[in-house]
């Protein structure tokens, strides 16, 4: 590739370089004033114009130098930690499209600092509680205050399994972060794949002490979709689960899939306190768990179920209970091509 040369780049100031084009172009014109009609103007004049022709582009390149040298220093800044600065992009030439890009730029890189500032307060935290959870029941089996005894040994194990739980979600989510999350689609049986999801959410809810129940409805029976299926029973325990810590112990948390037009639907329902119109978006969100979490949510699950389904092309969303009816219902919609 021919590189094409650029005489004025080793002058360091924009407003220099305006200045020799100005000058550049005024002499060019002046030779060939001279070379064709033998005339030039007297030297007096040609000075005069000189310094007029410098002023001139000092004063006019002041406004389109100074978005460049604002964002030099916010550039400084920024490399400092400082994300707050933006530069004043009022001109509608390149130098006012740079400046909007910076901003814009600038913009991001606060939004992903803001981010990673929240992932490390949120896993800190999320982390820290089940490490003292085991923490004390190991101390109190090695000091013989509790005998290593089923229930204890179920409360550690517990404990563990949320640790495991929130480790897995991370991993997740940096696969997400890094663009690696794929699906391999293939025709999935619903009413099978719901079962086993029933299954491990059953499992899960022993162990943590909950006392609710599952029930399983998938209509017309047979019912497929395509769809990869590791990742669509993820998305289904995932629902579960976070409607078994929420819901009344005594009550059953119902699974429901349906064939509605050309699309999948499948329904977690619950009887728990349901989820505020104004948080509804919000919970799928990472680390938001709402007004009503309880129980050691990581709040990474719905974020993940959320991004699971977006890749299969359907949609996810908190709807409005049924008529006279409490709880959260949340649906989850997939076509028929994924």
């Amino acid at each position: 590739m021919t590189m094409i040369p650029r005489p004025l780049d080793p002058i360091r100031s924009i407003k220099l370089k305006i200045s020799i084009l100005l000058l550049a172009s005024g002499g060019a014109g002046l030779t060939y004033l001279w070379i064709e009609f033998r005339w030039q103007p007297p030297l007096v004049t040609s000075l005069v114009t000189v310094a007029i022709v410098l002023l001139t582009a000092q004063v006019l390149a002041h406004g389109m130098t100074r978005p460049v040298r604002e964002m030099i220093v916010a550039a400084s800044a920024m490399a400092r930690g400082d994300y707050t600065r933006r530069v004043r992009a009022s001109s509608r030439d390149e130098v006012g499209e740079l400046a909007r890009a910076f901003n814009r730029m600038a913009a991001d890189l606060a939004a992903a600092d803001q981010q990673r500032r929240e992932l490390i307060a949120n896993v800190s935290h999320e982390l820290r509680t089940p490490i003292a959870a085991l923490q004390a029941v190991l101390e109190n089996v090695v000091d013989g205050v509790a005998e290593p005894d089923p229930a204890t040994l179920s409360t550690a194990l517990a404990q563990t399994e949320r640790l495991g739980r929130l480790v897995t979600e991370l991993l997740d989510l940096s696969r997400i972060d890094a663009g690696a999350m794929s699906l391999q689609a293939e025709t999935v049986e619903l009413a099978p794949m719901l079962d086993e999801a029933v299954a491990e959410a059953r499992v899960a809810a022993h162990v943590a002490g909950r006392g609710v129940g599952f029930t399983v409805d998938v209509r017309p029976p047979g019912t497929t979709v395509r769809a990869d299926r590791g990742r669509l029973h993820q998305v289904v325990v995932n629902l579960l689960d976070n409607a078994a810590r929420h819901g009344p112990p005594d009550r059953d948390v119902h699974l429901i899939g349906r064939r509605q037009g050309g699309a999948t639907v499948i329904e977690v329902r619950d009887e728990g306190p349901g989820i505020a119109p104004e948080d509804r978006d919000r919970v799928f969100d990472r680390f938001t768990r709402g007004e009503r979490a309880v129980g050691g949510g990581t709040g990474l699950g719905l974020a993940i179920a959320r991004w699971v389904v977006d890749l299969h092309g359907g949609a996810i969303g908190v709807v409005e209970p049924a008529e006279h009816a409490t709880g959260c219902r949340i649906r989850v919609t997939l076509p028929d091509e994924s």
